[in-house]
């Protein structure tokens, strides 16, 4: 690097070192294409070649716009080559289908007969026959809104092609030399001021040639209204049926005589450095000549109104809003608006860092794809800290404030019928796509799931009510943008995922996790309290009698599994599987405390109620093989290695079952888990994720380790996302990525024992051999403490707590570890802990002998 080259690359990263304030003179800066950040091995993914497909590509977000960037490169040793850029596009808001009511009318008349099924004959097909009868629509998908493509010609041969995504950053860069020019192409999406940015640019002055177009899978329209503006309608799908299950309407319905399905517009500025721009030929592209550089901001916007109206806004109004939003950024200069980016991505990204040991310098310098294989035969637990830096990265690309939640795919898609309709899979997905926000210091990141659970609450008052004619608020486990409560199914779904219902009380299980790391009074009075309460009123009145002295839920699914019925035929509703009574079960007990916290003498009777009631739920028991029962009835598993796991749920994500508190439940939890991974489970990327948060939970590092690198090696694709197994590529399911990074944080430190006001820090309670050295800043317990701590020879070091809040804290260390501290006197305690008192906002410094 010359000097000229160094004091550019110096003056216009110096945001990456913290330096926001001198976002104005980064304005004035001139790079050159050299001028890239430092690769960071824990912080960067980096390629030698351009993806060739979807999946290989590389995310950036925002919370409300994303992008897969391909990073196409020209072909090397091939002369007068082309080359073309690729983003394809995506709007947090851009669905198929508009708010309907999905709930089968007819669905309350078949309620007493499968309970009389299931109860009392035992005729559990008879009750799955029936449960077809109550369900209601498919829920919609998440459409992709369209591709930018920049197709750049060249002369000469290329080399030296990288494309590299920046996670302390949030840019991707792709990088060549081609006649003796370097050409970077810089991609962003700025959360501050609602944009996509790609800016190109040549080392060699007027060096850059290049057709800029939109295009889209669904119907859609291109216009050129000016030499530097293009626009892109496109039209949502008026219905897409449910995710390729079988149904009796077509899958997809692109429009209809009624004009329904929302309008999108993309509007794209271009800004040339040098050289010209033309309107092309075909009235649809921009065609750029001689040009040095060249900035394209796009902007996006949707006919969306809210998920209870219908999103019939006009087309020319909807390029209204995409131009308004286009319009005031044009006047930012480009290094201003990526300085500010850049500070705001850090705000979060930097509050959390792990550090884990490099045994092989090489192998943490290779290409990601490369480095990725080498995990095969290479101990390499650095990358586990590039894979938890990324998973960071992705939920604060695809989930912020005032944003639609991360779905099944965060918030990328490029298919018009997506898999799973890429919606909000309530179950396990979204909720597993949480996990991480609160440990990983990522709370704000919750807000798209807070709006979700009050908006579902509304759509789910109307189901408790027309599908159960009961109180309260309840959902089952597919909902879209317009927040379906709905079983689904449309008389053909499986009922073991179509009818269950219980996915309100699990959803309300954050919320209540929220106030417990945040301690936000305000937070749980306005908002937490009364979904809470709501839900338990449902569950409350959701229990029957068993007839033999317990209250249950029927029917009742352990979710998306089976098991043989005395027949040995399989079947799926039965009563009081282990996972609802867990959720009714923490529901009533958080919905009581948070009363409690409140103060709220008028809810006395209300809460005894909840507390008769579950101390009346059938208790969880153990099963014939030792095992934590699945169902009430110890009944065999017809799909051993089914990949739910819902019956460990008071492990985790529960905390009613742990070693300490209660050993043998957790011991049979444990023989649950050996017993689905012997028999193949685990063998999607989220489900293999599940089995590390409960290995963590056991207090099993090694096991942990073993199952983190299963992940590698089965359930991650080279661009590091999850994957659901397929052919002839495999599925991206983002839940995976957040669940394991939950499931490291988890076995650093736990926090679910103790009670808000005497919480638990168990520290490094999972730490497998395979990390005797390592570090990790910024992890979150509840209780509203932040928490540090550094390792070596597989003891800790140092530990470093700053509470927000006053009060005491029970410390349990590995080993028993001794520590001291300048400000803290230990009083030690019968169970093994340490009592520390701790005042709020100040920071404590432990070291351990």
């Amino acid at each position: 690097m010359n000097r000229l080259t160094r004091r550019r690359f110096l003056s216009t990263t110096s945001t990456l070192l913290g330096t926001f304030p001198l976002a104005k003179n980064l304005a004035l800066a001139q790079p050159t294409p050299a001028s890239q950040p430092a690769s960071k091995p824990d912080h960067t993914l980096y390629y030698t070649s351009p993806a060739t497909q979807w999946v290989d590509a590389l995310p950036i977000g925002n919370g409300r716009l994303g992008a897969m960037v391909y990073g196409g490169g020209p072909i090397a040793e091939k002369a007068a080559s082309s080359t073309s850029e690729l983003l394809q596009l995506n709007e947090h808001t851009f669905w198929s289908g508009q708010p309907r009511d999905g709930n089968n009318p007819d669905a309350p008349n078949h309620l007493a007969a499968i309970r009389e099924a299931i109860l009392q004959h035992q005729d559990y097909h008879l009750a799955d026959q029936l449960c077809h009868k109550m369900q209601g629509l498919f829920a919609e998908a998440y459409q992709p809104l369209g591709s930018l493509s920049v197709k750049l010609t060249h002369t000469g041969i290329s080399s030296d092609y990288r494309r590299t995504l920046h996670l302390d950053t949030a840019t991707h860069i792709t990088t060549y030399t081609v006649d003796g020019a370097e050409i970077q192409r810089e991609a962003f999406v700025s959360a501050p001021h609602h944009v996509i940015i790609l800016r190109i640019t040549s080392s060699a002055p007027r060096t850059l040639n290049a057709t800029i177009a939109l295009s889209g899978e669904l119907m859609h329209s291109v216009t050129a209204p000016s030499p530097n503006r293009l626009l892109l309608t496109t039209k949502a799908a008026a219905h897409i049926a449910g995710a390729g299950h079988p149904g009796s309407e077509k899958p997809i319905i692109l429009s209809d005589e009624l004009g329904n399905g929302m309008y999108g517009v993309t509007a794209l500025h271009l800004q040339l450095e040098g050289g010209t721009s033309t309107i092309a030929p075909d009235g649809k592209s921009l065609t750029v000549t001689n040009a040095t550089a060249f900035t394209l901001r796009l902007t996006a916007a949707t006919g969306y109104r809210g998920f209870q109206r219908k999103p019939d806004t006009p087309a020319t109004e909807v390029a209204a809003a995409a131009t308004r939003l286009l319009d005031p950024v044009v006047a930012i200069p480009f290094f201003t608006l990526r300085a500010t980016h850049i500070a705001d991505h850090q705000r979060l990204y930097r509050r959390a860092a792990l550090s884990l040991p490099t045994t092989d310098v090489t192998t943490a310098a290779l290409p990601t794809d490369r480095r990725l294989a080498a995990f095969a035969t290479i101990l390499d637990p650095a990358l586990l800290a590039l894979y938890f830096h990324y998973g960071r990265y992705l939920l604060i690309a695809s989930s912020r404030p005032g944003g639609q939640p991360a779905n099944l795919q965060g918030i990328w898609n490029a298919k018009t019928q997506p898999p799973w309709s890429s919606n909000y899979t309530a179950n396990i997905n979204i909720q597993m796509n949480y996990w991480p926000a609160e440990t990983c210091n990522l709370s704000e990141c919750t807000a798209p799931l807070f709006d979700f659970i009050t908006d579902l609450s509304k759509t789910g008052t109307i189901a408790a009510k027309e599908t159960y004619n009961l109180p309260g608020w309840c959902s089952h486990h597919n909902i879209d943008l317009w927040r379906a409560a709905n079983p689904v199914g449309q008389g053909v779904g499986q009922p073991t995922w179509a009818n269950w219902g219980m996915s309100a009380a699990w959803l309300c299980q954050h919320l209540y996790q929220h106030f417990l790391f945040t301690r936000d009074l305000n937070f749980l009075s306005i908002r937490a309290y009364p979904l809470l309460r709501s839900a338990a009123e449902f569950c409350l009145a959701w229990l029957i009698e068993d007839g033999v002295g317990h209250l249950t839920t029927c029917p009742s699914f352990s979710t998306e599994n089976d098991f043989l019925a005395p027949d040995g035929k399989k079947a799926m509703a039965s009563h009081g599987c282990t996972m609802d009574l867990a959720l009714i079960r923490e529901l009533f007990s958080n919905t009581i405390a948070a009363s409690t916290q409140l103060h709220l003498t008028t809810e006395s009777d209300f809460n005894a109620k909840l507390e008769a009631a579950a101390k009346r739920l059938i208790p969880y028991q153990v099963g014939k093989h030792g095992q934590l029962q699945e169902w009430s009835v110890d009944f065999d598993e017809s799909t051993p290695g089914q990949r739910h796991m819902s019956h460990m749920y008071p492990l985790y994500p529960g905390n009613q079952i742990t070693p300490r508190t209660t050993p043998e439940l957790a011991q049979a939890a444990r023989v649950s888990l050996e017993r689905r991974l012997a028999a193949g489970g685990a063998y999607t990327g989220w489900s293999r994720a599940w089995a590390i948060d409960f290995w963590a939970r056991l207090h099993d590092g090694d096991k942990a380790w073993e199952s983190l690198s299963m992940l590698m090696l089965h359930s991650t694709n080279l661009n590091l996302f999850d994957t659901h197994p397929a052919n002839p590529s495999p599925i991206f399911q983002i839940d995976g990525n957040f669940g394991t990074i939950a499931a490291i944080a988890e076995m650093l430190l736990q926090s679910h024992e103790g009670t808000l006001d005497a919480p638990h820090l168990d520290l490094l309670p999972a730490l497998p051999a395979a990390w005797p050295n390592g570090a990790i800043k910024g992890l979150r317990a509840r209780g509203s403490i932040e928490v540090d701590l550094q390792w070596s020879n597989a003891r800790l070091t140092t530990a470093t707590l700053r509470p927000t809040h006053s009060g005491p804290i029970y410390l349990r260390t590995p080993n028993n570890q001794k520590f001291t501290s300048k400000s803290l006197t230990p009083k030690p305690q019968p169970d093994g802990t340490q009592r520390l008192t701790l005042e709020a906002n100040k920071t404590y410094r432990l070291t351990f002998a």
